[in-house]
């Protein structure tokens, strides 16, 4: 199964193969559900059979990421100044804001620098880098280090993955024909359960 997808994407132009990974990356900072980590990893099983390759992955995902990073904190950095710090929002109160802009001064930039190892919390990490106006170069390089980081690590798992290909692919055919045999088995079960039941009224 696998390899008749890794076959197709093969014919597929590779610059749109980073297209698709830059994407997934910048979006998943705008847009918290997207499977980014999962993209850049199934991408990453194509170096090992397609002309994708690694430096390429691991740069248009971290620039991806970067990017998309670095939009949430100017949105963040607008709105902070145009509604939370104005009070517009009435369930924020400004002595929690208060209190948020201490901590955030004090742990701001560790946090930015494993943001990437939190998945589900990026977006708002960006966002609130902005509302609380932390220093831009520290920010973003920071930003920029902790996606490279970890992009390097999917994109490893990935080439393992992708290397493995054959057995992966035996193990989901093992997988599926189990799920096949347990759902026939059950539908029988259930089917004849119901014959009888009717059979007994």
């Amino acid at each position: 199964m696998l390899q008749e997808i890794i076959s197709y994407i093969n014919t597929l132009d590779p610059a749109l193969i980073y297209l698709v990974l830059f994407s997934f990356s910048f979006a998943e900072n705008i847009f918290p559900p997207s499977p980014s980590d999962l993209v850049v990893v199934f991408g990453a099983t194509l170096i090992s059979h397609t002309p994708v390759g690694f430096i390429p992955v691991l740069a248009v995902t971290t620039v991806g990421s970067t990017i998309g990073f670095i939009s949430m904190y100017y949105i963040g950095e607008y709105l902070g100044d145009k509604l939370l710090r104005k009070g517009r929002l009435k369930f924020i109160k400004k002595e929690s804001l208060e209190k948020a802009d201490a901590w955030f001064h004090k742990y701001g930039y560790k946090i930015i620098l494993i943001n990437r190892f939190i998945p589900g919390t990026r977006s708002v990490v960006s966002f609130f880098s902005g509302v609380h106006g932390l220093k831009k170069i520290e920010t973003f390089a920071f930003a920029c280090l902790s996606s490279l980081v970890w992009n390097f690590i999917l994109i490893l798992l990935g080439i393992f993955l992708g290397n493995n290909i054959d057995l992966i692919d035996s193990y989901l055919k093992t997988y599926s024909n189990v799920i096949l045999i347990i759902t026939v088995v059950a539908v029988i079960f259930f089917l004849v359960r119901y014959l009888l039941k009717k059979k007994k009224n």
